[in-house]
């Protein structure tokens, strides 16, 4: 007894195909691809009538806590080398957060991503207040919703070394437990904000976490790596390299302020390279060569609602206006690469043995969708509003555009009355 999908137009984004075709579901997996399956006793048959179907998105790089930080002013800028004005009050909602507003914070982010049509989120947190079972409080939000989760916790000096070993110690301690929906990574953040020592203990904690993923943060501002010159006396890509941090199994989001010999190291490692050039444009540090990145560039929202195709329609006219286009088909289907690497199975082909991550859509294409129109489509038409029904691991957890086992009204309550608690205590 399963689910069978009919009458769906099945979507996958590299190899782009659009195809007629049925899906049956069981125990969380495709088990079964075709043209008019059979329909056995006891089956939930879902009529499609030809909506789109496609897998999944994978937000590559989230910070789930900003959810709360919408309408917050920026920062006024202090100091002879400051930090720009978003990524400084950044650093003070994570200052601010407590158990409650981490999970909080954990569910807005995931239900936003939810109605968008992303299912998994990568996800890099701090809360320095309380460190402690941080990691399984912001899962417990994203539980709440029903996506999936990699989560690792931002290591950095920025409270002082016990409370980077603090850090460390959540993100193995996460790691170790992370099962189901989720899975835990090690995370760096800023890599003028963290020691040679600090470096040092990801080192070891990785050779401790087999299979775990690396998530880094990796050249947002220049100030970053004026910083690591001054207080490490080298870049921020020679201290991982010394360290072999960057490798096929790390993620390094951002890399804005690269010139090109360190970029080409940093590709001829193997990293994940993702590009979020919504936050980037939002916080003024400046434009990735994301066009350079190569085959294994991925998208992220960072900070921002976690809407994958207003990203990639934003990264590709950003690239289109510097002359080096992105192919955004590739970036969103290396996000199912990623989260099928971290959890161990295919995420993303609507294939047999793949998990059950699919998303159906009520687009009506006003001109031909065929694998060599797929890419046009996304950029000129498809989009979040168009998302119907949300399926995780062969769970309904959108339909009909509302979310099930979930109020979204008490949710929305509940984080207003949290985001003004954080607003109060950063006035004070």
């Amino acid at each position: 007894m399963g689910a069978v999908l009919k009458g769906g137009t099945l979507v996958e984004l590299e190899p782009a195909c659009v195809e007629r075709c049925d899906l049956r579901i069981e125990a969380g997996r495709i088990v079964e691809r075709g043209v008019d399956l059979e329909v056995r006793p006891g089956d939930e048959v879902i009529a499609l009538a030809g909506r789109l179907v496609l897998p999944g998105l994978v937000n590559a790089h989230a910070l789930p806590a900003l959810s709360l930080a919408r309408g917050l002013p920026a920062l006024r800028p202090q100091g002879d080398d400051p930090l720009p004005p978003r990524l400084a009050l950044r650093r003070t909602v994570e200052a601010a957060l407590d158990p409650t507003a981490t999970q909080v914070a954990g569910a807005v982010a995931a239900l936003e991503a939810l109605y968008s049509g992303t299912t998994t989120l990568v996800a890099n947190h701090a809360s320095p207040a309380a460190v402690d079972g941080s990691l399984l409080r912001l899962a417990r939000g994203f539980h709440e919703v029903g996506t999936r989760g990699i989560l690792s916790y931002a290591v950095s000096d920025l409270g002082g070394a016990v409370a980077r070993e603090q850090a460390l110690e959540e993100g193995v301690s996460f790691a170790s437990k992370a099962q189901g929906r989720f899975r835990g990574a090690l995370g760096i953040g800023p890599l003028g904000a963290i020691s040679d020592e600090g470096l040092d203990g990801v080192q070891q904690a990785l050779e401790t976490s087999p299979g775990a993923l690396l998530h880094v943060e990796l050249a947002e501002s220049a100030q970053d790596g004026r910083e690591s010159l001054a207080r490490h006396g080298a870049s921020s890509v020679e201290r991982l390299l010394a360290r072999g941090l960057l490798g096929p199994r790390s993620l390094a989001a951002h890399l804005v302020h690269l010139d090109w010999p360190e970029l080409s190291k940093v590709i001829t490692t193997g990293t994940w390279m993702v590009h979020a050039a919504r936050t980037n444009m939002q916080s003024e540090v400046g434009y990735a060569p994301a066009g350079k990145f190569g085959s294994r560039t991925a998208l992220g929202t960072g900070g921002l609602a976690g809407d994958l195709f207003a990203e990639a329609q934003s990264a590709h006219r950003r690239s289109c206006d510097a002359g080096q286009e992105v192919d955004v088909l590739r970036a969103l289907a290396n996000g199912h690469r990623l989260a099928s690497e971290a959890f161990g199975f295919p995420i993303g082909p609507l294939r047999e043995g793949a998990a059950a991550d699919v998303i159906v859509l009520d687009y009506r294409p006003p001109t031909p969708l065929t694998a060599e129109t797929l890419a046009a489509h996304l950029l000129d038409g498809l989009g979040s509003r168009h998302v119907e029904a949300v399926m995780v691991d062969g769970v309904w957890r959108l339909w009909a555009r509302r979310p099930l086992g979930l109020d979204p009204d008490a949710l929305a309550e509940e984080a207003r009355r949290v985001s003004a608690a954080l607003a109060a205590s950063l006035a004070t």
